[in-house]
């Protein structure tokens, strides 16, 4: 909140950001921002909740030039047949369950230094003006070297990676309920801050890719299962070195899954969460076929445990991971 600020200011605050953020003044209603897109209200309104946003009432006028011209430029991906109609709805809700956590986060912060700052209303709405434009540039070119990337993996690689096989990993904070009752809501979030910072950075650093992190627990995939592997016990290294981080339990599967959006589906996917809710505190398991790949590797050991049943899997064998040197 901008210091010594009334009522009245802070509503004014308000609307000058949000027409700095929309790029315009709010024009049309959402039969006028259709009819202008050139495509039915339905599929307007299928788009806009894809995206992740809620019902506008007819008469309420909550669209800008930008809200056209993005209705405009999904539509043209479709209708030029780069895209199929199912495909439209599942590109627009995956690009608005990102952006969304990407837009809470930076709005954060940015209200933080607001809080931390002795700006008025003016100077404020004079920096988020300078900001937006570097945010927006630096977005694009983290997009585009993330997709240059994930394009050269595609163009090399080998027949395994083209079916889809993988090493899929969760990690898990161990207790992490009980942390939640002893914790504020500040040192709650500078722990998740902490620990996805921290997992971000080891499994980058060990070839892998973070899918997703929900709260306690990270996804994340490999190319190889020595990658995997890798990626596992550098994890629990970094929080064994830590001494504001609690424990973890690691589970890694093996095998061909389906990737879809940047998301990753399919029995590995669920082989690997059965064996972090299997897994001792400070340990890593791995199923049969993560295993095998990695029999003879010599950098890891791995130890058959006694087979385990879990839900939807009554004779799972789960195999411990260690570094050779361990042994």
């Amino acid at each position: 909140m901008v210091p010594d600020s009334s009522p009245a200011d802070l509503e004014g605050l308000q609307r000058e950001f949000e027409r700095t953020l929309l790029g315009g003044e709010r024009k049309f209603t959402r039969i006028e921002v259709s009819e202008r897109a050139g495509i039915s209200i339905a599929r307007a309104e299928r788009m806009w909740h894809a995206l992740g946003f809620a019902t506008v009432p007819d008469d309420e006028i909550a669209f800008t030039d930008d809200d056209v011209e993005a209705l405009r430029l999904v539509a043209a991906l479709e209708d030029d047949d780069f895209i199929d109609p199912e495909m439209e709805s599942s590109l627009a809700r995956k690009l608005g369950q990102t952006q969304s956590r990407l837009a809470s986060w930076q709005s954060s912060m940015f209200l933080e230094f607001l809080g931390g700052s002795k700006l008025s209303a003016d100077e404020a709405i004079e920096v988020a003006e300078q900001l937006l434009p570097a945010m927006e540039r630096l977005q694009t070119y983290v997009w585009r070297r993330h997709l240059a990337a994930a394009a050269g993996r595609a163009v090399a690689g080998s027949d395994e990676l083209a079916r889809g096989v993988r090493t899929v990993g969760f990690a898990d904070i161990v207790s992490y309920t009980r942390l939640t009752r002893r914790m504020t809501e500040a040192e709650l979030g500078q722990l998740i801050e902490r620990f996805e910072g921290m997992a971000a950075d080891v499994v980058a650093l060990n070839g892998g890719r973070v899918i997703k992190s929900i709260g306690d627990e990270v996804l994340f995939v490999t190319d190889s299962a020595a990658q995997g592997a890798a990626v596992a016990l550098a994890l629990q290294d970094a929080v064994n070195a830590a001494e504001d981080l609690p424990e973890l339990r690691i589970g890694l599967a093996y095998g061909t899954i389906l990737i879809r959006l940047g998301d990753v589906y399919g029995e590995v996917v669920n082989l690997a969460a059965r064996l972090t809710a299997e897994c001792k505190p400070g340990r890593v398991l791995a199923d049969r076929e993560l295993a095998a790949a990695l029999d003879g590797h010599p950098a890891y050991r791995l130890r058959r445990l006694r087979r385990v049943s879990v839900r939807g899997y009554h004779h799972l064998v789960p195999y411990a991971v260690q570094r050779a040197e361990e042994q």
